[in-house]
């Protein structure tokens, strides 16, 4: 593979998270390239590697995702390379975000995980951010793992709603 194309992959993943002011995660940054065909998945992840092992991004497990963030290095690089991507490819990314923006945003504001406990339970943890702040984080101790994780299927759905609730009732 030439250097080129991954070089411009690099540059589309940095140009993406430089566009938003959250954390994307892989799976999004993947759904963006791969819909429109720019490269394969592998080269992707390739490219989203190298972009992290150069430290032009950051990237932070959070349950079974991975979120994606641009480091200074990565905006300070990007500055310097960025007429390297089209405008049309600019245009997309651009109008991808915008469209998905609200979906996106709560896709990684919004978090679910369980785990067993020292007690032999399962602890379901539950958080919802805007920005950099932390709405709700609530943990609940169930005794099956099945219950743990109906939990937080249900906190993905409805988290809205629960924090609404919870709100008014300790207004």
């Amino acid at each position: 593979m030439t250097q080129e194309p991954l070089t411009l992959y690099k540059l589309i993943v940095l140009y993406m998270l430089d566009q938003v002011d959250f954390p994307l995660t892989g799976a999004q940054v993947s759904d963006f390239i791969l819909t429109k065909e720019y490269t394969s998945f592998l080269t992707l992840q390739q490219a989203i590697s190298e972009l992290n092992e150069a430290g032009l991004i950051a990237t932070r497990s959070i349950g079974n995702r991975t979120n994606l963030l641009i480091t200074g290095e990565g905006k300070n690089t990007l500055s310097f390379f960025e007429n390297r991507i089209s405008d049309t490819i600019k245009k997309e990314v651009v109008q991808y975000l915008k469209e998905k923006e609200m979906f996106l945003r709560d896709e990684v504001s919004i978090t679910a995980q369980y785990y067993r406990s020292t007690a032999g339970e399962y602890d379901a943890r539950l958080t919802a951010k805007e920005k950099n702040t932390t709405l709700v984080d609530i943990t609940l101790s169930v005794p099956t793992e099945e219950s743990a994780a109906a939990i937080c299927d249900n906190w993905q759905q409805k988290n809205q709603e629960i924090y609404q609730f919870l709100v008014e009732q300790l207004l």
